[in-house]
């Protein structure tokens, strides 16, 4: 009996081996569990030579204060007795917020390079291509560094600011702004500006279905424009206007007050925005050409405009052939910012990676906190521009 269970077993164990698809699970499953063994041993040998050098493989140097400044710190407020940890949490956020605009900069500079390029102005598209070349063919550490130093060399000191209307201050240290200062109230207006927000996404599902079935056009852009700004200025107005501004004023050799945009910020913010922006720019431009040019000769023939040639033909098909690299350009565009701490910006890499590595004598833990830092900004971007491809991918029927 037990012979014949064990020949049983056996029959089984061989036709799924013999089974192409069972036989590559069976392979995954067998090389996986021998990466993650070794993996383990790996991180067995860091924690026996870590305790023969006395270190000890933890991360209780989280919660000592850090001790250190951190100049650039917008969204959330930092002193130097908060620990390694909050001071983590904000490079985090400074990383997270120039990879961010950069990539909405970014992305606005490319589609407009990469239609200029397209150009039939012999001028506009020579000069087109001449900036991209030129920015492509430069490290984007010296960009990081150009940029940096025209705006710390070319404008002046606090004392002597280029003043905006007394409101907006240009200086060398950093371009002082108005600081939005909240009242009780104002939460109505930002509920009526995500409202607007929701009746725009649905307006368009339904001015589509309706052009769709009756042929009848709406005018989507300017109703959108009207929702997003008309109901939260009414909102605001209606409740009292319940937000006021603080305005930067000098004291003694400096500014107090107000919001100060340093330049190491905008110096890392304009670099890779431009840098990225030249290979969005010919991504775009290779998406535009992949487009049959009988579409353009046809939507001509209709009478449409070139701009809504572009913006109701060429870019919808465009973007369904440029998601993929773009994807790879925006994960570029928030590796690079890593380089900031070449210029002092206090990201993730300059905080937790810099100061609080070389204090604490963690390289081991702090290291993989940032690895961990730009893989789950990777993962999470990669996943993003994954569901918007497929949105708007063509549906088979």
């Amino acid at each position: 009996m037990a012979e014949n269970v064990s020949q049983d077993e056996g029959k089984t164990l061989s036709h799924l081996w013999r089974n192409k698809e069972s036989r590559a699970v069976i392979i995954q499953i067998v090389t996986l569990v021998v990466i993650l063994i070794f993996i383990g041993l790996i991180l067995r040998n860091i924690s026996i030579n870590l305790k023969a050098i006395g270190k000890d493989f933890n991360f209780d140097f989280l919660f000592i204060p850090a001790g250190y400044d951190i100049t650039f710190q917008p969204i959330l407020d930092y002193s130097p007795e908060d620990n390694h940890l909050w001071a983590g949490v904000i490079g985090i956020v400074n990383t997270l917020l120039v990879a961010i605009s950069g990539i909405i900069l970014a992305t606005i500079l490319g589609f407009t390079l990469g239609v200029l390029r397209l150009s039939s102005n012999w001028l506009i598209n020579k000069m087109s291509y001449v900036f991209l070349e030129f920015t492509r063919n430069v490290p984007l550490l010296l960009h990081i560094l150009f940029v940096h130093a025209i705006i710390t060399h070319t404008l002046p000191i606090p004392k002597n600011a280029i003043s905006l209307n007394d409101t907006f201050f240009l200086t060398n240290r950093a371009i002082y702004l108005p600081e939005p200062i909240f009242e009780s109230g104002f939460w109505l207006t930002a509920v009526a500006f995500f409202a607007a927000i929701v009746f725009i996404y649905y307006f368009k599902i339904w001015a589509k279905k309706t052009q769709d079935e009756t042929g009848q056009i709406y005018p989507v852009f300017w109703i959108s424009v009207a929702a997003l700004f008309g109901a939260p200025i009414i909102i605001f107005l209606v409740s009292g206007s319940p937000l006021s501004w603080g305005i930067p004023v000098l004291k003694g050799f400096n500014f107090k007050g107000g919001l100060a945009i340093r330049p190491e910020f905008i110096a890392l913010w304009l670099a890779l925005s431009y840098y990225t922006a030249t290979y969005i720019a010919e991504i775009v431009r290779g998406g535009i050409l992949a487009i049959s040019y009988g579409q353009t000769e046809a939507a001509s023939a209709l009478g449409l405009r070139k701009n809504r040639v572009l913006q109701l033909i060429l870019i919808p098909q465009t973007l369904r052939i440029i998601i993929p690299p773009l994807t790879s350009q925006y994960l570029n565009l928030t590796k690079n910012s890593s380089l900031a701490i070449a210029i002092g910006y206090m990201d993730v890499v300059a905080t937790i990676g810099g100061i609080s590595l070389m204090q604490t004598g963690k390289e081991v833990e702090t290291m993989l906190i940032v690895l961990l830092t730009y893989l789950f900004f990777s993962l999470l971007i990669s996943a993003i521009m994954n569901f918007f491809n497929r949105k708007i991918r063509f549906k088979e029927r």
